[in-house]
């Protein structure tokens, strides 16, 4: 990715929602494997959590030169509680969801082909949703 940034505050932005995006594909991961005992679940999580670190790989350096995590605004915000646990599996699907339409959108700056790769993961996980929701019996858990 060879686009230079004057300032850090997009590689910030793209390190946040990595981030973001990882931590919430491996709770529904680990979900997936240690609550619904789901193997299939299991390897699809695993692997778009994959597609992402080779995705961003070369540009990890620089997104770690720019974090800045003890002066982040959002560290201090308040989690709310989780009533159950499909309230727990939406709200990382959410997260997984809204932190790639950002990096899809930002990806864009460096390539088409990275905002596309970005776009593709995020419908996977929208068909992941649909189809957890089905198969883990999770309606009306939220």
């Amino acid at each position: 990715m060879a686009i230079k940034f004057k300032d850090k505050s997009v590689f910030r932005l793209l390190d946040a929602n990595l981030n973001r995006c990882r931590e919430g594909l491996r709770v529904l991961e680990d979900t997936a494997r240690f609550v619904q005992n789901d193997p299939r679940f299991f390897r699809l999580f695993r692997r778009e959590r994959h597609k992402l670190d080779i995705l961003t790989r070369k540009l990890y350096p620089e997104l770690i030169a720019a974090r800045d995590s003890q002066d982040d605004e959002g560290r201090v915000i308040r989690e709310s509680a989780r009533p159950n646990i499909g309230a727990l599996i939406f709200a990382n699907f959410r997260r997984c969801e809204e932190s790639l339409r950002v990096l899809e959108e930002y990806g864009k700056l460096f390539s088409a082909r990275a905002g596309s790769e970005f776009k593709e993961i995020r419908f996977a996980v929208y068909r992941m949703e649909r189809d957890a929701q089905r198969k883990w019996e999770l309606k009306n858990s939220w």
